[in-house]
């Protein structure tokens, strides 16, 4: 019996993890490319005010977490935001900061931008196309308040950019795995083979090294088989949250990332069909923002930030998440309302 729940388990919870495997290699080959540091050098040298510029950055790390995840974000982003401050010679904490919140808050949109989300409705077959209908209102909002708290939280100075030409912007093997990336997900019920199979074959024809190890989704897999295992055995969570209502499921969501980690939560609190799986995803997408331990995502931002010499404070990421998610939580909570009332 134990071992039937085992292999159940491993088989649901892998065509997630392959999809973010190959997301990640994409996302590696377009980084190796230049792509993201063209982007990102264009926009610091662009005639825009202090407080444009860090929207334009995080209006960028919105769409690629859209559409690349997350972690491909958090990890090839972060420097960009990091330099592009730099050459402004602004206060790089908002661009620092806001690379991870932005991310956090980005991962609404489609099923592919954070593992908790294929997790958690795996159990609901629909489209990328459904999901980002339901998905966008709650999308809009996570990312205006976010951006709008980032502007409001910190006091940006107009600096004259640097006259150093940015590198070139070519269109290479990673902007066409990205492109391909994006309409597999967006066009195929489950992508994640083909999505691997773009990722291993762009990272072939660059003959690449990643710089993110892959294999660290490895361990989190075991992870979420053997959690998952526990919640078909122990009930206690899924009855939890079937008495919960919409916006107490959300808060649970929230508040498990913190403690558990949102992977191991999403797992934890979906192993059978959850109820009001839209407003769980909401706590474990926009909850991780609290605290340093909601998220892979954190993790690695932190490694990406270290690696360019920013000096992110563990604190700091706490003090400005609990005054950033309650109006982000609740903000999104009402969007999906009304979405519910339209669709």
């Amino acid at each position: 019996m134990v071992d039937h729940m085992i292999l159940t388990s491993a088989r649901q919870a892998w065509p997630p993890f392959v999809l973010v495997t190959g997301l990640l290699l994409i996302g590696a080959v377009a980084a190796a490319d230049g792509l993201f540091e063209a982007l990102g050098a264009r926009l610091a040298r662009a005639r825009l005010s202090a407080r444009s510029l860090l929207l334009a950055l995080l209006g960028l790390v919105a769409v690629v977490t859209a559409v690349l995840n997350l972690d491909t974000a958090v990890v090839f982003l972060t420097p960009v935001l990091v330099h592009a401050a730099r050459r402004r010679r602004l206060d790089e904490r908002p661009f620092l900061y806001g690379s991870v919140f932005m991310a956090n808050a980005a991962s609404l949109l489609l099923p592919g931008s954070n593992l908790t989300n294929l997790l958690v409705l795996r159990s609901e077959p629909q489209g990328a196309l459904a999901f980002a209908a339901r998905m966008l209102p709650p999308w809009i909002a996570a990312c205006a308040i976010t951006a709008s708290f980032l502007v409001l939280a910190f006091r940006l100075e107009d600096h004259e950019p640097e006259n150093a030409e940015p590198p070139p912007l070519r269109i290479g093997i990673g902007a066409v795995a990205t492109l391909a990336a994006a309409v597999l997900v967006v066009s195929l019920q489950n992508a994640a083979v083909p999505v691997l199979s773009v990722g291993l074959a762009a990272t072939a024809l660059r003959r690449l090294r990643p710089r993110v190890d892959v294999r660290v989704l490895a361990p989190l897999f075991a992870v979420a088989v053997g959690v998952g295992t526990g919640a078909r055995l122990w009930h206690g969570p899924v009855h939890l949250l079937a008495a919960s209502g919409f916006w107490a499921a959300a808060g649970i969501g929230a508040l498990a990332s913190v403690v558990l980690n949102n992977l191991p939560s999403a797992v934890l609190l979906s192993a059978q069909p959850a109820a009001h799986p839209n407003a769980l995803l909401l706590g474990l997408d926009v909850g991780p923002n609290l605290a340093f331990t909601g998220s892979l995502s954190a993790v690695l931002w932190f490694q990406a930030a270290r690696a360019v010499g920013a000096q992110p404070s563990l604190r700091d990421y706490s003090r400005l998440g609990v005054m950033l998610v309650p109006p982000t939580l609740a903000a999104t909570l009402a969007a999906l309302l009304a979405a519910r009332l339209w669709l």
